[in-house]
Parts: C-alpha cells; sequence; structure tokens
C-alpha cells in the first residue's frame, strides 16, 4: 500500500505549507494591528513643556520604588490631574518615560493656566461634562430606588416560587 493511497489522495505536506504560511500571515496581521495602535496611542498624548511647569513652581519628584514606578505610569499622560493628599489639594503631571512626577500646588496650577488659557477652557469643559454625567446618573439611581423601594419585592412574584 502506498502513502498516496492512505491519504486519499490529500498531501500533507502541502496541508502542512498552508497552515504555516496561515500562521505566518496571522501573525503579520496581528504585528501591523499592534503597530497600528501603538503608533495612534504614542500620538494620543500631548506633552507639555515641563520647563514651564518647573518656571512657574511645580516640583519634581522622582519614583524610586517599583510601586511608585508603576503609580506613575498608570496615570493619564500628557494631563495635569488634581488629587488631594493630606488634606492640600495638588496637581500632578507625570512623565513615565523618566518615571516622575511634577507636583505643584493651587497656586502653581493658577499660574500655569494663565500661561495656557486653552487647558483652563478644556478642563472646564470636561468637568462640566463630569457633572453633567453625576446629574443624569442621579436621576437614573433615583428612579431605580423609587420603584425598589415601592415594590417589596423587587419585582418578584408568587409564579417565581413555584404557587
Amino acid at each position: 500500500m502506498r502513502f498516496k493511497a492512505m491519504t486519499n489522495g490529500h498531501d500533507p505536506m502541502k496541508r502542512y505549507l498552508n497552515a504555516c504560511w496561515a500562521s505566518v500571515l496571522q501573525a503579520l496581521a496581528a504585528l501591523a494591528v499592534f503597530g497600528i495602535l501603538a503608533g495612534n496611542v504614542a500620538t494620543a498624548a500631548p506633552r507639555l513643556d515641563e520647563s514651564e511647569l518647573l518656571a512657574v513652581g511645580f516640583k519634581v519628584l522622582v519614583a524610586t520604588t517599583p510601586v511608585q514606578e508603576k503609580w506613575v505610569k498608570g496615570l493619564a499622560p500628557g494631563k495635569i490631574r488634581p488629587m488631594q493628599r493630606n488634606g492640600k489639594k495638588l496637581f500632578v503631571y507625570p512623565d513615565a518615560t523618566k518615571a516622575q512626577v511634577y507636583v505643584g500646588g493651587p497656586a502653581e496650577y493658577a499660574a500655569y493656566l494663565k500661561l495656557h488659557p486653552e487647558s483652563q477652557q478644556s478642563s472646564k469643559e470636561a468637568t462640566d461634562k463630569t457633572n453633567a454625567y453625576r446629574v443624569k446618573q442621579d436621576d437614573v439611581m433615583r428612579k431605580a430606588n423609587a420603584t425598589d423601594l415601592s415594590d417589596p419585592f423587587l419585582g418578584a412574584s408568587w409564579a417565581d416560587f413555584g404557587w
């Protein structure tokens, strides 16, 4: 009995090579998609001029532990982020490539906004959007709570119990 008779006319080597080429093409397509996405992410985060931040009084804090480095890398790049620490309001700008953050108080942030009034407008728009979203969510929660309070069985009926 010959090998060709056992494979019913299909060449196993040809199938193997076709499967290999398909795997190579899938890997190349995945790399292309990853490259496009990485390129979009890299261009999405505009960088601020760190020298301006230093000029208006922001201080540099360098991450020295792995936990601090992870925290810095987790911050939204390209944005000054407000935060509170020990009851004090702070503004933080991360620089993940150097594993450091620029930290300033309200006075330093106000000085930065004087240099860049367009930043103030965009942050005001973001705040307005956030507040509108919260009001909408509050309305939804109020309605859901009213429904829950008016129905002691929370939507269950006697039929659900098999009676």
